[in-house]
């Protein structure tokens, strides 16, 4: 008989809120390397939680078997690792900013007092020059980019060596190099008979050659575990169809026909950011003009995002830099709500910071006042806006769900449809596709480049993949990382 790390058999969650639409059964074959995959809000997430013993079941059965290991408890060897583009782990105690807050990082662990002593110093070794982790050891954790931390978080789960590793979107906002360096990791543990992978996937492009099989969900059913070439060929050639006339009604928006003060929207005139000793930005000059559209790209730590944090008015060291932004150098009296009432944004800061459990389009409608939470009630018509976005990205039939109730995925395009919702003069995207399925990345990036098509409007944005980038690209920027 086959032996199976872990036995699902018609299970049902006890916790109402929390059930699939079916009982669920999956075995996982002790050899072998599976996906679970399927778009936002299938859940997969759901599944998951059930496999791991975080939501005990009302009816059916669950078993484990983690032979060779000799310890037989689920925590320790089944280690489970969700990346989202939340920036890491929630923490109730993060405020939106704090990162780019010196003074606030006092009491902040450094990489090094968080990764502790480890045993295997020739793991260790092995992992530290993998994923370059000796330059952040001295770094406070809050400092690390989203892709730093992916590489801290992944190589302290890797020095526990599990028996299971489950990881969800694990090649979520890492750049080309740090992609290549952690599949040829993961390659490499695939070849160990002691370690089996379950990789959680929205995008069925990034299943990776050494995954045996997959398992797909869709509607909150959990569906028959396939080969993956069985399943590349089934799924790939579905057809994809976003509506006709999505970007028709987003180009039709009226224009505002404002009468600009200039047309440089941002100028940074030999601006340096530093922290501690390290020196992120140096003597950077950019001009970005009305109605260009900026792809800004970089390595993970080089500065993507404490380029934004000084654009988006949060960053405390733009007040000591030569910085412009919508005409007006900054430090001349204007405050933070004035600039941010021009700009729509989306990051992996503010979908961390939101850890608000208010309705769906609560969360759109803080948009409108530039705030985390919804603090001053919103006009009838200004609801209709609202719910006008929600129903270009998708998501209307949600517009009453907890925010913190939806999928991962489902949560970014709320985040987007906050973005967009006060129609900004300047769009600022952080790897706004990040989390999405195959669908949504479409749908989304036919959005992205409807909006771009209007008169005035003006967009920066981040990604790691040339291929989320829309058509409507003007100019470029790259960042390098300073040694």
């Amino acid at each position: 008989m086959q032996p199976y790390t872990i036995c699902l058999m018609g299970g049902v969650a006890r916790n109402p809120l929390v059930r699939l639409a079916a009982p669920a059964s999956a075995s996982f074959p002790a050899d072998e390397h599976i996906a679970i995959v399927g778009p936002n809000g299938s859940g997969k997430s759901l599944l998951v939680d059930m496999l791991i013993g975080k939501y005990p079941l009302k009816e059916g059965t669950i078993t484990y078997d983690f032979s060779p290991s000799t310890s037989k408890t689920v925590y320790e060897n089944i280690k489970y690792i969700a990346f989202r583009d939340t920036y890491g782990s929630a923490d109730a105690n993060y405020y939106y900013q704090q990162r780019w807050n010196t003074h606030d990082h006092d009491d902040v662990p450094l990489v090094r007092d968080m990764l502790g002593e480890v045993r295997d110093e020739k793991l260790k070794q092995e992992l530290f020059e993998l994923f370059r982790i000796e330059p952040m050891l001295d770094k406070p954790m809050i400092l690390l980019s989203s892709g730093e931390l992916r590489k801290f978080q992944l190589v302290k789960v890797l020095l526990t060596a599990p028996r299971v590793l489950i990881m969800d979107n694990p090649f979520i906002g890492l750049d080309a190099q740090t992609r290549e360096l952690l599949n040829t990791l993961l390659a490499g543990l695939a070849k160990r008979s002691a370690v089996q992978l379950i990789l959680i996937l929205s995008m069925m492009d990034d299943i990776p050659s050494y995954i045996n099989k997959v398992l797909p969900i869709a509607n909150r059913t959990v569906g028959q575990m396939m080969q993956r070439d069985q399943y590349l060929t089934i799924f790939r050639n579905a057809d994809i169809l976003v509506p006709e006339d999505l970007q028709q009604r987003i180009i039709d928006l009226p224009y505002d026909n404002t009468n600009y003060v200039s047309d440089e929207v941002v100028r940074l005139n030999k601006v340096s950011i530093r922290y501690g000793d390290r020196t992120i930005l140096k003597e950077l000059d950019w001009t970005v003009v009305r109605g260009q559209k900026w792809a800004l790209s970089g390595e993970n730590g080089a500065g993507k995002s404490t380029l934004l944090s000084l654009v988006c008015a949060d960053n405390p060291q733009s007040y000591a830099c030569d910085i412009s932004l919508f005409g007006r150098k900054r430090g001349t009296g204007e405050s933070i709500w004035e600039i941010k009432k021009h700009i729509g944004y989306v990051s992996p800061e503010m979908h961390r910071a939101y850890l608000k459990n208010l309705p769906a389009i609560e969360i759109v409608a803080s948009g409108l006042h530039d705030s985390i939470g919804l603090y001053k009630r919103p006009k009838a018509e200004q609801m209709s806006v609202c719910e006008w976005w929600m129903d270009i990205f998708g998501i209307a039939a949600l517009k009453d769900k907890p925010f913190l109730q939806l999928s991962s995925g489902e949560q970014r395009l709320a985040l987007l449809a906050r973005a967009f919702v006060k129609d900004p003069e300047l769009l600022i995207l952080d790897e706004p596709l990040h989390g999405l399925d195959t669908y949504n990345r479409r749908r989304v990036k036919k959005i992205i480049e409807a909006f771009c098509r209007r008169q005035d409007k003006t967009m920066i944005m981040v990604t790691h993949y040339e291929r989320e980038l829309p058509a409507t690209i003007t100019d470029r920027i790259a960042l390098k990382r300073n040694r």
